[in-house]
């Protein structure tokens, strides 16, 4: 199997097949080449290996994600908690050491979409 399948495969496992079929509706031609680096080695290389669980990978990615600041992709990947088995506490204890190693203010902002995220996810089921 090629990374782009591996990719494919893994996305649609964490993200859920809604989120990737509206990636995929809505990719063009000026971005297809950056969507297949991203399916490619995000997800057909990074994510796709067995080194560390779906779970740690959640944790990490979230915390990364506040750390640097990257706040867009935070309530995609809260949402992908459900699928990755990441609870809410790991959440919280993935942003505590963001608040300690790269500021409070990221931590605390984290923290506020990730609350808006999961009253979204319990106001759809």
């Amino acid at each position: 199997m090629s990374h782009r399948d591996t990719g494919m495969e893994v996305r649609r496992k964490v993200l859920g097949d809604a989120h990737v079929d509206r990636a995929e509706a809505a990719k063009t031609d000026l971005d297809a080449p950056f969507q297949d680096l991203i399916t490619e080695g995000a997800w057909g290389t990074v994510w796709a290996s067995d080194g560390i669980s779906l779970r740690e990978r959640s944790m990490l990615t979230l915390a990364l994600l506040a750390a640097t600041g990257n706040f867009d992709e935070i309530p995609m990947h809260i949402r992908a908690t459900a699928r990755t088995g990441a609870s809410k506490q790991d959440v919280i204890e993935a942003f505590q050491h963001v608040a300690i190693y790269a500021g409070v203010p990221r931590a605390n902002h984290a923290l506020k979409l990730a609350k808006a995220t999961y009253a979204e996810m319990e106001a759809e089921t």
